[in-house]
């Protein structure tokens, strides 16, 4: 899929009082390891299970789902969807995830979207959708890290861009927010001094007609 943006951002639309707010707000909360995958779905690792899973994902996380987080954030996916041209139809947004990255920890190659749809019938928010809009929030001062620079990757879905992959710098001023399409791969680079921490929320819709 060729796209005109692959991804939209607001430059420091988060106040510095919203996001020291949500920072303290979320390292209360018992924090754990990041998962990914079928490994999302235990309540414990192995040993070997952690080494494989940190050769990919090395974070620490907390979800959060309060209704405050959702109405500052969910206006900018909006206008994020409209002005990228994107105008996916969208309805619901999954738990948010406060993520902190210390020294040496990352995230490498990935996307946030799978072929099938949540399989939830539990869940009618969930059920038969798929991830459409991925969110990032940059939460920390760029002066008290160094690293974790997030990076995008086309090539999956635009062989003929010349580069590859792009240094996503618009995210680095403090409150500042990317909107993507949930496909795109992206990378967050390890830490090499300080923490970072950000916010990132998915956002759901029916699959794609």
């Amino acid at each position: 899929m060729n796209l005109q943006n692959y991804y939209y951002y607001f430059q420091s639309a988060l106040t510095p009082r919203f996001c020291d707010e949500l920072i303290k707000y979320g390292a209360s909360k018992q924090e754990q390891l990041a998962k990914i995958g079928n490994l999302s779905k235990k309540n414990s690792l192995t040993k070997k299970e952690i080494k494989d899973l940190k050769k990919t994902r090395d974070s620490n996380i907390t979800w959060l789902n309060d209704r405050w987080i959702y109405r500052e954030i969910q206006p900018y996916i909006h206008q994020a969807n409209k002005n990228a041209g994107w105008n996916f139809d969208w309805d619901y947004s999954e738990s948010c995830q406060f993520t902190k990255y210390k020294l040496n920890q990352y995230y490498d190659w990935h996307s946030d979207s799978w072929p099938d749809p949540y399989a939830d019938e539990t869940d009618s928010n969930m059920n038969g959708k798929i991830r459409k809009l991925s969110v990032t929030c940059s939460l920390s001062d760029p002066k008290d890290y160094k690293g974790g620079e997030l990076e995008f990757d086309y090539r999956n879905i635009d062989p003929e861009k010349k580069r590859k992959f792009v240094k996503c710098k618009e995210i680095l001023p403090r409150g500042s927010i990317v909107v993507f399409p949930s496909f795109v791969w992206h990378r967050v680079n390890p830490i090499i001094k300080g923490n970072r921490y950000s916010l990132v929320v998915w956002n759901l819709g029916l699959p794609y007609k």
